[in-house]
C-alpha cells in the first residue's frame, strides 16, 4: 500500500445511503475514488460526486475485482442487504460471505492489503439469517491476513434513511401502528459519524486489526422510535405492542406486502437488541451525535446541516 496521504480507494456499495456520503468525504480528503456498481441504474451516476469514477460489473466475480483493484491502495466494502428472496439464508450468504470471499481473494492476488469492512451490531448472535451471515463474514475478514478494520453500527440514521423515514411513511395515514417486539432496543448512530469513522480509520494505521461498535449516545425502544417520528411531524399516533405470536404473524404477512415493511428474518433480528456499552466512536476521536434533535432534518422538514 502506498504510504502517501492521497490514496486510491475502491468502494463497493458506494452509491448507497452511507456510500455516497463516504465517497464525497474521501474525495474532500484528497483521495482518488473508484466506485463499483452492479449497474443497470443510470441514476446512480447522478448520486456521486463528479470526481469519482463509477465502474459497473459483477462484484461477486473475482476476475472483475482483480481488474478494478489494479493500483488500488485500500478497499471499503459497504455492500449489504436487509432482506433476501425467500427465507433460507442463501441470499444473505451470497451477499455477505460469497462476495466477501471473492473480494479477499482478489485483494490477496493484487497485493492490496487495506480493507475497511461494514458489519452490523450483533453480528453472529441470535437466530436471524442476516446476523448469522454477518458473523460469518466477520470471521472471514479476521482470518484473511489483510490489514482489516471492522465497523459494527446499530441502525444508521440520517436524511433519507430506512429507519425514521420508513416509520414516517407508515404513520402518514395510520392513526395507530401495531408493532411486534415494541420493547426491542436500538442505539441509532448518525450517518455522518459513521462516515467520519471510516475516514479516520483509513488515515490511522492504529485502527488495523480492530472492530468498532458504532452507536449513538441514546438508547430507545422500537416503540419510542415510532413515537419520536410521529412527534417530529406534530402527529399524535398510538403504538400498539403486539405479543410474540402476533408479531411473528405480522412479519410473515409483511414480507409479502409492497415495499416489504418487515420480514420473518427481520423479526428474528429484532430478538437481539442493537445496543453496545463499548462505543467505538470516541476511540476514533468522534463525539457521538444525538439523533433525536435532528429528526426534522432526517424527515426533510428542515435543511440538512451536513
Amino acid at each position: 500500500m502506498n504510504t502517501a496521504a492521497r490514496r486510491h480507494v475502491v468502494v463497493l456499495g458506494g452509491t448507497g445511503f452511507v456510500g455516497r456520503r463516504l465517497v464525497a468525504r474521501l474525495l474532500r480528503d484528497g483521495h482518488r475514488l473508484t466506485v463499483l456498481s452492479r449497474g443497470g441504474d443510470p441514476a446512480k451516476r447522478a448520486l456521486l460526486p463528479r470526481d469519482s469514477s463509477l465502474i459497473e460489473g459483477d462484484v461477486h466475480d473475482a476476475g472483475f475485482l482483480r481488474a478494478v483493484l489494479d493500483d488500488a491502495d485500500a478497499v471499503v466494502n459497504l455492500i449489504g442487504i436487509l432482506n433476501e428472496r425467500g427465507d433460507d439464508g442463501s441470499g444473505f450468504e451470497r451477499v455477505y460471505v460469497g462476495q466477501l470471499e471473492s473480494l479477499i481473494e482478489a485483494m490477496r492476488e493484487m497485493g492490496v492489503r487495506r480493507l475497511l469492512q461494514m458489519s452490523a451490531l450483533g453480528a453472529g448472535s441470535g437466530d436471524s439469517h442476516y446476523l448469522q451471515a454477518r458473523g460469518r463474514a466477520e470471521q472471514r475478514v479476521r482470518a484473511s491476513g489483510l490489514d482489516w478494520t471492522l465497523f459494527r453500527p446499530s441502525v444508521i440514521a440520517g436524511p433519507g434513511d430506512g429507519l425514521f423515514c420508513r416509520f414516517d411513511q407508515l404513520l402518514r395515514f395510520a392513526p395507530a401502528l401495531p408493532i411486534g417486539r415494541a420493547e426491542a432496543r436500538f442505539q441509532p448512530v448518525w450517518v455522518g459519524d459513521v462516515v467520519q469513522a471510516y475516514a479516520r480509520a483509513l488515515a490511522d494505521g492504529g485502527s488495523i486489526g480492530h472492530s468498532y461498535d458504532l452507536v449513538g449516545p441514546d438508547v430507545y425502544t422500537l416503540a419510542e422510535l415510532v413515537r419520536l417520528t410521529a412527534r417530529a411531524r406534530g402527529r399524535l399516533r398510538a403504538v400498539i405492542p403486539l405479543p410474540q405470536a402476533l408479531g411473528r404473524l405480522q412479519a410473515g404477512i409483511g414480507e409479502h406486502l409492497p415495499g416489504k415493511p418487515i420480514s420473518r428474518d427481520n423479526w428474528r433480528s429484532l430478538q437481539t437488541d442493537s445496543v453496545s456499552a463499548d462505543n467505538g466512536l470516541p476511540k476514533l476521536g468522534i463525539a457521538a451525535t444525538p439523533v433525536a434533535p435532528r429528526l426534522r432534518e432526517i424527515l426533510g422538514l428542515e435543511p440538512a446541516a451536513d
